[in-house]
């Protein structure tokens, strides 16, 4: 039986299985992670929590330095098809380096990190650096390959232990040292189940190779390190401004927030190299069609959330993290309108990047990484953590319009209106049912306060289905290729 279930899924298309793959790992991660967050949210509070994403944002910084680019210039190079294991070759060596001299310079630096040092962390700093040579290797050179199914599962993987891990140091009261040591484990666990995927091999390479990948890690290096701002200034900034609780509010309301972007993340996702490819030879139909269908199936989800997020989110933000979270409400709402940016964001700096034209994503990313870091010192003391949330919303705007305008250089930019206002109607039905609700059924614990949600969902469900033939076509397709039952009254 599994067999011939499995023989099924092979036989939908490429992008389409490999886009229902990534989907199912992230949908599943979300939903563990968003557990486990509760967990901890309630087990150690918003202090502990703070300091640990404090310790993410150093990481991801670091991180940065290390990967230098190269890690997206190997994906790059390697799904050209053209000299794959000399390129992934030059990169293991160049990230190597990297990874070395980085380790050395903060040990010698190490009476700097006092506050990690202090935690217990900064020793799992260096490991995870050491540990990400070995998995960025590994993933990178899958994901070059094309097997963006093994990919998304690897990530899943990682992610998965890494929260078993978590939640077990947390349980034996390892606080923040335990949340930083699984994040060491989670990786070392995907690289070694994702070897067994892995076809490329360690060869002789040349100067060329290494020009190669550092003329285009050059302008990704830049433009990530514009995106890490994004990523991560805020933080740091609430750190400095305010206190560790604070950080751990906003960071646990923006992972909230990011289960709008599942189907934007699993698209994209698949689709990377095969951009890459259809730009190497020419084939911008298909390109311009995907980008589309990229807008369509992101707002499919994020339209919604933001819809029952408005509605909800007060009381979700209460049952399911605890009193001292509840305040980050109206952050919610921001951040929320902020991931459907971001959709839009997101697509057009990945769509200039896998045509090659990272020097454009360089320069939009470095205006709004600019007008980011300014604004956040304005409006954190300010307004606090809601003046992060306004900043990300107003410089990721700025981002996406000026990406939009380069890429339009390139490509046609094409949006599927009918199914865009399909989106809409569905959602203004579901908020209207979700507003009814609440106003004849209170909810006084977690329970009810689900209630809502399972039944809003299910009428945008039907009412999507209902609206637009396009997606229900595609999605009936998939289902009874699979030979799975499909309702014959929708």
């Amino acid at each position: 039986m599994f067999n011939n279930f499995f023989s099924r899924i092979m036989g939908i298309g490429a992008v389409q299985r490999q886009s229902i793959v990534s989907l199912i790992w992230q949908i599943a991660f979300t939903f563990i992670g968003l557990l486990s967050m509760m967990y901890f949210s309630h087990t150690v509070g918003a202090g502990v929590l703070g300091a640990y994403f404090l310790f993410m944002a150093y990481l991801g910084i670091i991180g940065m330095i290390t990967d230098g680019g190269f890690g997206g210039a190997a994906i790059k190079r390697i799904s050209e098809g053209e000299e794959q294991d000399a390129y992934f070759s030059a990169f293991l060596a160049l990230r190597s380096v990297l990874v070395t001299a980085v380790v050395i310079v903060l040990i010698a630096f190490r009476s700097y990190f006092v506050d990690l040092d202090n935690a217990g962390t900064f020793i799992w700093l260096l490991l995870a650096l050491i540990v990400s040579v070995f998995y960025g290797a590994v993933s990178f050179g899958v994901a070059g390959c094309g097997k963006m199914g093994i990919y998304s599962t690897g990530n899943f993987i990682n992610n998965v232990s890494r929260i078993l891990v978590q939640v077990v140091a947390v349980f034996l009261g390892y606080g923040v040292a335990g949340l930083a040591g699984g994040f060491v484990v989670g990786m070392l666990v995907a690289a070694i189940l994702e070897l067994r995927f892995f076809d490329l091999h360690i060869v002789y390479f040349g100067w060329r190779h290494i020009k190669s990948l550092s003329t285009f890690s050059f302008w990704l290096f830049l433009t990530s390190s514009g995106g890490l701002v994004f990523s991560y200034a805020d933080t740091v900034m609430i750190g400095y401004y305010m206190s560790n609780a604070d950080v751990g509010v906003y960071r646990v309301v923006l992972q909230f927030t990011s289960v709008a972007l599942l189907t934007s993340g699993a698209v994209l996702l698949t689709l990377l190299p095969k951009i890459s490819r259809w730009g190497k030879i020419g084939e911008i139909g298909l390109i311009e069609e995907s980008l589309s269908r990229v807008f369509s199936f992101s707002l499919l989800l994020a339209i919604p959330i933001l819809a029952g997020g408005v509605l909800l989110g007060d009381k979700l933000l209460y049952f399911f993290y605890g009193a001292e979270f509840s305040k980050g409400y109206f952050t919610l709402v921001i951040l929320l309108v902020v991931q459907i940016v971001s959709i839009f964001q997101n697509s057009f700096l990945i769509y200039l990047g896998a045509l090659d034209r990272q020097k454009y994503a360089f320069k939009v990313t470095t205006v709004a990484a600019t007008a980011n870091i300014v604004l956040n010192f304005i409006l954190i003391p300010m307004i606090g953590i809601m003046g992060a949330a306004v900043t990300t919303l107003v410089t990721l705007t700025l981002n996406a319009i000026l990406a939009r305008r380069f890429l339009l250089h390139i490509i046609k930019i094409r949006v599927e209106h009918n199914s865009i206002m399909n989106i809409v109607k569905a959602s203004i039905v579901m908020s209207l049912f979700i507003m009814s609700y609440r106003f004849f059924v209170p909810l006084p614990s977690i329970w009810l306060a689900l209630v809502p949600v399972f039944l809003g969902g299910t009428v945008y469900g039907i009412l999507i289905l209902k609206f637009d033939r396009k997606i229900y076509e595609e999605l009936k397709g998939i289902v009874t290729q699979m030979n799975l039952p499909w309702p014959n009254w929708l």
